[in-house]
């Protein structure tokens, strides 16, 4: 286990009617906010009215920001941040998934920052200052809700970028699984998708000895695994929906990080693919995962025959270890499909014609490496999206 240093500032504030209380939580920072959301959808559940009912008992003042597209645009994050200087706003409210979240964090970090806030996604400067921000989770999937991370698209190019930093961890985010209930089927699976992913970054590493956290992490995936069934099932499942939605947050507030170094490629590849053709993050990963598996499970054989075994109950008792990690890939697969997840780039609409470009981009003309459980070049990339073809 490699040595670590574990933080995590935000407040939870976990089960029913818990959004009815937001005004009294922004009341500790401020009394003028930025109230960001998506679309329409938390004005038909009726999400919107509890807000501002909560936000006008504290007299708290909000001006709105909507119009949050899955695969958040920079355009927007640059209209946030004008409204909030010419204002003079100095915290921010997200209500909705990850896209939101994000949005509010890249306007969080570029209120005080002088120059275009693009470049500190291209690491041309690094986050110094960031307006206090809190969260309303309708979309359990990308764990922003307590993490360090934002990921954000350029239209300029169809780049999507992240930048990681401690001081956009929000102050609060409010979980009731009861705001998950309306969600359509397809969402539901590219965030459980998201879920698994963030777990399997994480699981594969090269780090020895860390049985405590590989068997969270296990136990993480198995919990999402068991549950999404009786979701898809039962869209207002509240238990189902309560393992769900606290599985995707402990996946990625960097808990089950500590003592070992994830992986991240299939992350890193399947922005390209959603930076150019705007599909759905889940469902790019649904498709990158298992393709890269393929590619780099030699590097520990043993690793992903843990992981078919653990994870997906394989018997290995007469198989060999790459016959049993190989099996669980195909498990995981299946899961997927089971799902209504895409199995392979055709299935999203991505062809043979931007490969090259995509793992060009992703590795900087082969300038850097991905990942970190095996290091991929550009070389590397485009033979793992031939994989996923």
């Amino acid at each position: 286990m490699d040595n670590f240093i574990f933080q995590n500032p935000t407040k939870i504030i976990f089960g029913k009617g818990a959004e009815n209380g937001v005004g009294k939580e922004i009341s500790n920072y401020s009394k003028k906010i930025l109230l960001l959301y998506g679309g329409g959808s938390i004005k038909k559940t009726g999400l919107y009215d509890k807000v501002i009912t909560s936000l006008s008992g504290e007299e708290i003042e909000y001006i709105e920001l909507s119009g949050v597209k899955p695969n958040p645009r920079l355009s927007l994050v640059q209209e946030g941040i004008k409204i909030c200087r010419e204002n003079d706003i100095n915290f921010i409210l997200a209500i909705g998934g990850g896209s939101v979240i994000d949005s509010a964090k890249a306007i969080a970090f570029g209120v005080p920052y002088e120059g275009d806030v693009w470049d500190l996604f291209l690491g041309k400067a690094v986050v110094a200052k960031a307006l206090p921000l809190g969260t309303i989770l309708t979309i359990p999937a990308a764990g922003s809700e307590s993490s360090t991370g934002c990921v954000i698209t350029n239209e300029e190019g169809g780049y999507k970028r992240a930048v990681n930093s401690e001081l956009i961890y929000p102050r609060f985010s409010i979980l009731n699984p009861e705001l998950a209930f309306t969600l359509p089927k397809y969402q539901v699976a590219c965030g459980v998708t998201d879920i698994l992913a963030h777990l399997m970054e994480r699981y594969f590493t090269n780090t020895k000895n860390v049985e405590l956290m590989d068997r969270l992490i296990e136990s993480t995936m198995k919990t999402v695994i068991n549950n999404i069934p009786i979701i898809l099932e039962q869209n207002d499942n509240y238990e189902a929906w309560s393992e769900v939605m606290w599985s995707g947050t402990i996946a990625h507030n960097n808990l089950l990080n500590t003592g070992r170094v994830g992986d991240w490629a299939s992350h890193d590849i399947e922005h390209e693919l959603s930076g150019i053709y705007d599909v759905a993050h889940g469902a790019g990963l649904a498709v990158v995962f298992p393709a890269w598996m393929k590619y780099v499970y030699k590097q520990d054989v043993e690793r992903f025959a843990q992981f078919a075994v653990r994870v997906w109950n394989v018997e290995n008792e007469f198989w060999s270890a790459e016959r049993t990690a190989l099996e669980g890939i195909k498990k995981l697969q299946n899961f997927l499909k089971s799902i209504e997840m895409p199995s392979n780039l055709t299935e999203l609409g991505i062809h043979d014609d931007k490969l090259e470009e995509m793992a060009d981009k992703c590795t900087n003309s082969d300038t850097t490496k991905v990942g970190n459980f095996v290091k991929l070049g550009k070389i590397d990339v485009l033979n793992v999206l031939k994989l996923a073809k």
